[in-house]
Parts: C-alpha cells; sequence; structure tokens
C-alpha cells in the first residue's frame, strides 16, 4: 500500500500552508518527513488522513482517498497527538471504545497494550499518563486494526532513551513485515538511524526526496582525519601529490583535515614517503549538518548567529535529482569554496610548522 501525494496545496486566509507538494511513501521502509517548523509536515499528514481539506490536488492511500477506505483502521493507523484521548477514561477502555466502533474483536486491546508495554497499568485514567505513556497509549490506538500504513507525528516526544530505542525497533520492524510507515520527527540524530528514505520540505514545498545516505552525501562534505608526528611534512605532501584541500585541527597539533583525495591513497601517499600515521579515519557528514545546509533558506523561525560563528550557506536549488553533482561547499576538484563560491587557496605548510614544533618538543620531554 503506497500514499500517494500529487500537488497538494492549502491555503488558510493568506497563508500558503503547502506548495504544491508531491511525494510517495512506499512500503517496506520507514520514510522521514522532515521540515523545519511551519512546513506544512503536520499539514500535509492531517490532509491525507482526510482530516484538513486540501485547497488543490489529492492525497490518496493504495489509490483511495482516506475517505473511500472501506474498514480504515484496518488499512491506516495514525499518531498526531498523544492528548487526543479522554483524561477520565482509562487505556483499555480509550481502546474498547476504539475497537468497538470499529468492529475490531476486543481481544486485539490486551495484544497492543502488551505490545507498547502498558498492559500493567491499562486500568489507570489516562490523564495521569506522563506524555511518554501518552505516546504509547497513541501507538496501541494506531496498531490497533493491524494496518498496512501507518503515520506517526512526532512519535518519540517524551520517551526516554530507552522508549525512543524501542519505538526505533518498533518502526523497523513494521517496515521489515512490508508496511508503509510515514514519520516526521525534529530529532535528526535518531532519524538518521530509523529512515531508509526521507522527504524533506520547506515553507509547504519539497526540497528533497531521496534514500537517507544520499540525502546526507549530496548535501554535506566528506573528509578525512589525518594524525601524524610528521604532519609538517606530509601537508605539502598532499597538496601537491594529491590537489588535496588541508585544514588544521584545533586543539590537535598533529593533526589535519583532509578534503578532495581518496583515503587509500592518502594513505599510499603517506607510505611511500615514510611518514607514520597515528590515524587514518573517514569523516562523513550527518543528518543534521545536511538538514540545516539545505533548509536554511526555508526556515520561518530563524535564530541570528552569534559573532563567533555564521549562518550555514544553503544550496542553491533542490536537491539534484541524479544526486551526483559536487558536494555544497566544494568545487568539482574537491577544492574548498568560499561564501562566495570562489575557490580557496590551499593552506601553505607554514600553518602547520610552529603546531608542529610544540608537538615534537612535547614529544621530546
Amino acid at each position: 500500500m503506497t500514499i500517494e501525494v500529487r500537488d497538494l496545496t492549502k491555503v488558510y486566509g493568506k497563508t500558503l500552508a503547502v506548495d504544491h507538494l508531491s511525494f510517495e511513501v512506499r512500503p517496506g521502509m520507514v520514510t522521514g518527513f522532515l521540515g523545519p517548523n511551519g512546513a506544512g509536515k503536520s499539514t500535509t499528514m492531517r490532509m491525507i488522513l482526510g482530516l484538513d481539506r486540501p485547497t488543490s490536488g489529492t492525497s490518496m492511500i493504495d489509490g483511495k482517498p482516506y475517505q473511500d477506505l472501506r474498514d480504515p483502521l484496518t488499512r491506516v493507523g495514525s499518531l498526531l497527538d498523544a492528548n487526543w484521548v479522554h483524561p477520565n477514561r482509562s487505556a483499555r477502555a480509550h481502546l474498547r471504545w476504539m475497537a468497538r466502533s470499529n468492529g475490531l474483536p476486543t481481544s486485539r486491546v490486551d495484544e497492543v497494550l502488551q505490545l507498547v508495554g502498558l498492559h500493567d497499568v491499562a486500568g489507570k485514567r489516562a490523564g495521569q499518563y506522563s506524555l511518554g505513556m501518552k505516546q504509547r497509549l497513541g501507538l496501541a490506538g494506531a496498531l490497533l486494526g493491524d494496518p498496512g500504513v501507518l503515520l506517526f507525528d512526532e512519535p518519540v516526544n517524551g520517551l526516554d532513551p530507552e522508549g525512543i530505542l524501542w519505538i526505533r525497533t518498533l518502526m523497523r520492524n513494521l517496515a521489515a513485515q512490508g508496511r508503509t510507515v510515514l514519520v516526521s520527527s525534529h530529532l535528526l540524530s535518531e532519524m538518521s538511524l530509523t529512515a531508509d528514505h526521507l522527504v524533506v520540505i520547506g515553507r509547504g514545498r519539497l526540497i528533497a526526496d531521496a534514500p537517507t545516505a544520499e540525502f546526507i552525501s549530496a548535501a554535506t562534505r566528506s573528509t578525512v582525519r589525518v594524525r601524524s608526528p610528521r604532519i609538517a611534512e606530509l601537508v605539502p605532501l598532499l597538496q601537491t601529490q594529491l590537489a588535496a584541500t588541508v585544514e588544521p585541527v584545533d586543539g590537535a597539533p598533529d593533526a589535519a583535515t583532509v578534503s578532495g583525495a581518496a583515503i587509500d591513497r592518502i594513505g599510499e601517499a603517506a607510505a611511500a614517503a615514510g611518514i607514520a600515521l597515528h590515524e587514518l579515519s573517514p569523516q562523513n557528514g550527518s543528518l543534521e549538518q545536511a538538514f540545516i545546509e539545505l533548509t536554511a533558506q526555508s526556515t520561518e523561525f530563524a535564530s541570528h548567529p552569534g559573532p563567533s560563528g555564521t549562518a550555514p550557506s544553503a544550496l542553491r536549488g533542490p536537491l539534484p535529482a541524479s544526486h551526483g553533482s559536487p558536494l555544497a561547499g566544494s568545487a568539482p576538484d574537491g577544492s574548498a569554496l568560499a561564501p562566495d563560491r570562489s575557490a580557496v587557496a590551499p593552506l601553505a605548510p607554514a600553518a602547520y610548522d610552529s603546531a608542529a614544533a610544540r608537538h615534537a618538543a612535547t614529544e621530546g620531554k
């Protein structure tokens, strides 16, 4: 079962919340739905579930609008608001009401309560639950009909580390069973571990639709960290032989960050020159870095940088469909780019001289 969003638009008064948005969510994987605050994620989810009527465009689940699905709770489960439960009703009573109103066997209630870890407190009033417990109750409601499509909006809010690990495992298991899983979250480190594919929007428009690994690699610069007692000799070697860009590492006088050269070539060049390496490790970009880079111009509520930092630059335009263009912040040859996109000259070896001398003096003591 696939979720299909086609040219979806929603206008509230003079506010354009969703702007001609199109994407698909396929079964068998966890699809992360990301965007800054106010990007239109929750509004899009509500339109998919028939809770808001789009100004134009369509959203289909298994080829039909949500309102045309027969026995919808057995087709689609969702958690949009963990507080959507009567505070004086127990968890068991709440789920039994859902089951009976949808023609589901009440035996399913105890099954999902056990699954989400609320079986021992199922008789407690929901109003006495913590936010994390309410999230688990909402998940139980989403799973009650054993649906093939699941939509979760910020499902890890209020969960402790064990709960976050549990829900990550749950979502990946649900996807492995062939279900369609769409989840939005602002916890990017968690999404990098959970989502196989990403749909990223900003100001209601599509920014990227790509596998997680490709999204990160296309929007960040991968580098190599090297550490050597002969760093002052290694730097000019890498700059001349490999045309690499080499930058010092703050607080580590015997280390450098290398870009524009493959890790195996760096190791081979050092070995050929007889230069010992104490570290040679890849430094890959993170989902957080990629997200900030791509959404910098689509953030509605942005903080201003302090005197010690500058705001990240944004890629010019959406993520390329081929994901094969040069990385943001680097020229085609891998060298660094200045904010005006002009090439930055490689650092001179002298930049390392004093640091290397301090390191040698320390080792000689």
